[in-house]
């Protein structure tokens, strides 16, 4: 019986309803959760990363909520190889038939070999941030360009707010890669939309993810720990607490909707709980003032 209600949900039209999307590093985190938010709103939905027990479990998180093997693909491939970026596209088109929505969402803070921080980091760990930052993105964009100028259709990159103006010293060369990746947006929304393809770019703030398990070697009750603790901040992110990957999927699914974003070209939709609002100094002038006489 649920099994039933679950087939006939996936089933239902949505706002994708036969759109088709690659969304680029869903084997986990933001991109599994976008992939399974597009599917169960109707898209056909090509997964794609290079852990292939992360994508064995995407596939079982689709199969869970119901959608059939015919609305998705799993792809194992590098994104940051022309080889795995051909695959990736061929397989769609030959299974699909067409594609509609590209998300960019393949990135990571790459962790130099000797461990060196800030603008101590290597050359080759600054190479290594492009290559999958931004690199990808633009051989992606140029690659899928004919095929969704013949759908009219989107590319949703994802960034971070650490490509906003404040500086990050841990990492130089991450915030480095984003900002780059927002100002491409900018550059291709304007070239793309001639041909009908909107362009746009979501800068997610702190998110439950593997991220700072992967990029720093957090046991999973680290992370948990981290999240609590910087989530119950609000000095750190206002809205009291550490945002989840459906956060971010529905800005993104928001950003790749026509009908919903249609006139939004070219811009970077912050998703961060209200993070960028608060300066250090914010937070730093208002517990002097909690502690003062002003407070009395």
């Amino acid at each position: 019986m649920l099994k039933t209600f679950l087939c006939s949900t996936a089933n239902m039209s949505g706002r994708f309803q036969g759109k088709v999307a690659i969304i680029t590093g869903s084997s986990n985190g933001i991109g599994r959760a976008t992939a399974l938010l597009f599917a169960k709103e109707g898209a056909k939905v090509t997964v794609t990363g290079r852990n292939t027990e992360r994508l064995e479990a995407s596939k079982q998180v689709l199969l869970d909520a119901g959608i059939p093997e015919s609305h998705f693909l799993i792809v194992p491939a590098d994104i940051t190889l022309p080889s795995g970026q051909d695959d990736l596209i061929a397989k769609t088109l030959e299974k699909f038939g067409k594609l509609n929505i590209l998300v960019n969402n393949a990135g990571a803070s790459i962790k130099d070999p000797e461990n060196k921080t800030g603008i101590n980091q290597s050359l080759g760990t600054y190479e290594e941030t492009m290559k999958i930052n931004v690199e990808s993105v633009i051989q992606m964009t140029q690659k899928t360009r004919p095929h969704l100028a013949a759908t009219k259709g989107d590319i949703v990159n994802v960034s971070s707010i650490v490509a906003v103006k404040a500086g990050w010293s841990l990492l130089a060369y991450y915030p480095m890669a984003k900002a780059a990746l927002d100002q491409y947006t900018r550059s291709a929304a304007i070239d793309l939309i001639a041909e009908g393809i909107r362009v746009n770019t979501v800068n997610p703030g702190i998110v439950q993810t593997g991220f700072h398990e992967s990029e720093f070697g957090f046991t999973k009750e680290e992370a948990k720990a981290f999240y609590d603790e910087i989530g119950s901040n609000r000095s750190s992110i206002p809205v009291g607490f550490a945002g989840r990957p459906e956060h971010i999927a529905k800005t993104i699914a928001f950003l790749a909707d026509r009908d919903s974003s249609e006139y939004i070209i070219g811009q970077n939709i912050v998703a961060d709980g209200g993070t960028t609002l608060v300066l250090g100094i914010h937070a730093n002038v208002a517990n002097t003032l909690k502690n003062s006489s002003f407070a009395k």
